[in-house]
């Protein structure tokens, strides 16, 4: 009785998952479908049949330079992951393993500029990069996009660093380990799951980055997102390349993180969500 129970509720658990994972992946599926149908058939009205036509393809690709967006989102994508990784490591070392009376309400603190509205901020940081000459530049733009994402990455490493136990630390401080030591050679390679899965994270958060990327660059500097924007215009959506141009956007990111899911999901259960 109690097996039969147990079936029906993993049967209905099951089918309330693949229910909400449809739901979540639909408009995915169907801007990828919109993407192959002229811009007649986008605008006649909902269909899930293709036309297969490839001529959206073709007019994104003969008014912009795909691969220069492309080149772009990775390199501020990797760019930010990278800072950002080599400023909370030791960061969340500290408040992990020397915390002090205040360091919960830093974490508050940090995690609550992710509830403030991008926009109350827009004028003074424009005003700023204007002025120190960063505006359309890869270095301004990845210095911003690894601001905005600071907190997310601090808080997911002070978690994963929380599960190691400090007594391993201690035990090669014991043995002449050095601090620099102790975090390269002794915490980092523990953590490895983790710090992977907040690198995966940042990567994905960096790269479907719009508010800041459309608005601090133009053309240089400018990332898929941008790109994206570029099909909006004052004569109106055209929905068909709008769709071909968002398709080619997140297709790699949807690739990346379809083979890394695995590492994602095992750094997640490693402690960011406990």
């Amino acid at each position: 009785m109690a097996r039969a129970v147990s079936t029906r509720k993993t049967v209905v658990v099951t089918i309330f998952a693949w229910i909400v994972a449809l739901i979540i992946f639909f408009p995915i599926l169907y801007t990828i479908i919109t993407s192959f149908k002229s811009e007649t058939e986008a605008i006649q009205g909902f269909s899930l049949i293709p036309s297969g036509t490839v001529e959206s393809y073709e007019a994104v690709q003969a008014q912009s330079n795909y691969f220069k967006f492309f080149l772009n989102s990775v390199i501020l994508s990797l760019g930010s992951t990278f800072l950002a990784l080599l400023i909370s490591v030791p960061a969340a070392w500290s408040m992990a393993f020397s915390p002090t009376r205040r360091t919960k309400d830093i974490l508050m603190w940090m995690l609550s500029t992710k509830m403030m509205p991008a926009v109350a901020v827009l004028v003074p940081i424009y005003l700023l990069f204007r002025d120190f000459g960063l505006l359309d530049s890869r270095i301004g733009l990845t210095f911003m996009l690894t601001m905005i994402n600071l907190p997310i990455v601090v808080w997911m490493l002070y978690t994963y660093f929380r599960e190691i136990p400090g007594e391993i630390l201690e035990a090669a401080r014991m043995d002449g380990a050095s601090l620099w030591g102790e975090i390269v050679y002794v915490l980092t390679p523990m953590a490895i799951p983790g710090i992977a899965s907040t690198m995966l994270l940042n990567i994905i958060l960096a790269w479907n980055e719009a508010f800041w990327t459309i608005r601090l660059t133009t053309t240089n500097a400018a990332p898929l997102t941008a790109f994206i924007a570029s099909f909006s215009s004052p004569q109106g959506l055209f929905w068909a390349k709008l769709s071909a141009a968002s398709t080619l956007a997140i297709a790699p990111i949807l690739i990346m993180g379809w083979f890394s899911q695995k590492q994602l999901v095992r750094g997640l259960t490693f402690g960011a969500v406990k």
